[in-house]
């Protein structure tokens, strides 16, 4: 694998490869020499290295967020098993704070990106994520503080350092159709909210937890050896910034930028809770575990997967801003008037469905969305800058606390695409516009 900008391959063309530069120091004028950037011109929006990186993308989805999609059958086995002992809101805050440590990783995650490239990055986070796993395998039953450690901590610090800065590298291969390219990788990461569920289901009453968790762990290792040889990028490393410029702090003074944050940050109080909790709810709910239950979080995330293409194909073409804005708005009603008033499970098997697709937009246009507004340089940093705490609601586990976190999740969802609608106005006013 070569990152560097020189490597000739059929999708570049022959005046996008790297001048020759001198070297730093003065000419003979006397006069100080500064290296010029390199125009690498628009992406080719396609091509054998393009849809490779775009294939290496959507395995470290799978490996990374697909795992955080699939933490509600985690959840719900902790708190059957597990980790009985301890309440709901303690267990379900392992998934919590490890979405929290994500995000927040992220922002360096980004800058290291640029500054490194994928050849050292993607390894990196391969074996630290699978080094996580392996541990959690371990992990003692009744010893939370292991699963904190392993699960929340570890592997939420080795994930982010593959995950965003492989979507932020999409943007050099894909300009005009990056949403359709980034809705791979993220419907990846649905695609692991159903297999590893159901290999737990099916898997643990066998051969245990131990090594369930093992078999998840090589299948992470083997996607990211694939990984690792497939991503590539089409622009040179930079030097790494001061830790005070590390975060790109000077995007905010892009209030589109500031306003899709705002967005992203309210969303994501409500955008993970159904992953989390609509089986435990279900459970709940009916009076126990059903033959359904293992599946809510199945179906949510089936549906998912198209819901993280398609609008993908159709953003590119009607707008980025307007799909995750109308869609962002949409989960919200979804939540408020399908997930909070149903018992049932019939209504709770349509809601997984359609939130599943409604959701899908959100984690998949948000980073086409900066991109949108970014220099091409500084795509890594931002995107890595842009939690649940759902837990608190449901001390117990009742049908009125879940109700609490219904509306909480509702309300925050629709303040997010309120903030979204804002970032879309900042661009243009004019309504019927492809933004």
């Amino acid at each position: 694998m070569d990152s560097s900008p020189v490597s000739r391959t059929p999708t570049m063309q022959e005046d996008s490869l790297e001048k020759p530069r001198p070297r730093s120091g003065s000419d003979v004028e006397g006069g100080p020499i500064k290296p010029q950037p390199v125009d690498l011109g628009e992406p080719p929006e396609g091509g054998l290295d393009a849809w490779l990186t775009v294939l290496g993308a959507s395995l470290v989805a799978l490996s990374t967020f697909g795992l955080v999609n699939g933490y509600g059958a985690f959840n719900d086995y902790y708190q059957d098993e597990y980790l009985s002992n301890y309440s709901p809101t303690l267990v379900s805050m392992i998934g919590a704070i490890q979405v929290f440590l994500l995000y927040i990783f992220a922002g360096v995650a980004g800058a290291l990106f640029d500054a490194y490239g994928p050849r050292y990055m993607i390894p990196a986070s391969g074996l630290i994520t699978t080094f996580a796993l392996f541990m959690l395998s371990i992990t003692k039953p009744q010893k939370i503080y292991q699963q904190f450690l392993t699960q929340a901590v570890l592997f939420a610090f080795g994930a982010p350092f593959s995950f965003l800065p492989s979507l932020a590298v999409c943007a050099h291969w894909f300009k005009r159709r990056l949403a359709y390219a980034i809705g791979f990788p993220v419907a990846a990461a649905s695609l692991g909210g159903i297999i590893f569920p159901i290999m737990m289901s099916r898997l643990i009453p066998r051969i245990g937890f131990g090594w369930t968790v093992r078999i998840i762990a090589f299948i992470v290792l083997f996607s990211f050896t694939i990984a690792s040889v497939t991503i590539k990028t089409r622009r040179p490393p930079k030097p790494l910034p001061p830790l005070s410029k590390i975060l790109a702090f000077r995007a905010f003074t892009d209030i589109r930028f500031t306003l899709i944050c705002l967005g992203g940050w309210f969303t994501v109080f409500s955008a993970f809770n159904p992953f989390f909790y609509v089986g435990l709810y279900g459970a709940v709910a009916n009076g126990g575990p059903s033959r359904l239950t293992p599946y809510y979080l199945s179906i949510l995330c089936a549906t998912a997967i198209v819901g993280r293409i398609l609008p993908g194909y159709i953003a590119d073409r009607i707008g980025r801003f307007n799909v995750v804005a109308f869609f962002t708005a949409l989960s919200g009603v979804l939540i408020l008037a399908l997930w909070y008033p149903s018992t049932a499970e019939p209504n709770l098997i349509a809601f997984s469905a359609l939130y599943g697709f409604a959701s899908g937009p959100f984690f998949s246009l948000v980073t086409t969305c900066v991109a949108q507004i970014s220099p091409v340089q500084e795509v890594g940093a931002r995107i890595g800058m842009g939690t649940p705490i759902g837990g608190v609601f449901i001390r117990t586990t009742t049908v009125a606390n879940f109700r609490h976190l219904i509306l909480f999740s509702g309300i925050m969802a629709l303040v997010g695409s309120a903030f979204f609608v804002a970032a879309r106005l900042m661009q243009s006013r004019k309504l019927f516009v492809a933004i």
